[in-house]
């Protein structure tokens, strides 16, 4: 059983770990949409399409290129978690 402290520090440990793992995606896409808006700015097009279909195939490569440094990151997380004190 954990105590109060052990568990406060367990949930900065995962909030902390949530935000590691997300902001290379995060941070992708939104690098991905700056790049398509200015396209659309220089060229006038305005499909939606054009505007989501990159940063979500974008997204998808970042997710499958760190997906394995992410399963190993969550797993460290959990080992630790659930190791016995």
């Amino acid at each position: 059983m954990h105590s109060m402290t052990e568990l406060a520090a367990l949930a900065e440990m995962a909030l902390l770990l949530v935000i590691t793992l997300s902001l290379p995606v995060v941070g992708v896409a939104a690098l991905v949409g700056v790049v398509v808006a200015g396209f659309q700015a220089a060229t006038q097009l305005q499909d939606p399409t054009i505007s989501h279909l990159p940063r979500l195939l974008a997204v998808a490569l970042v997710l499958a290129v760190l997906a394995p440094w992410m399963g190993a990151e969550i797993t460290g997380f959990a080992r630790e978690a659930f190791a016995a004190r």
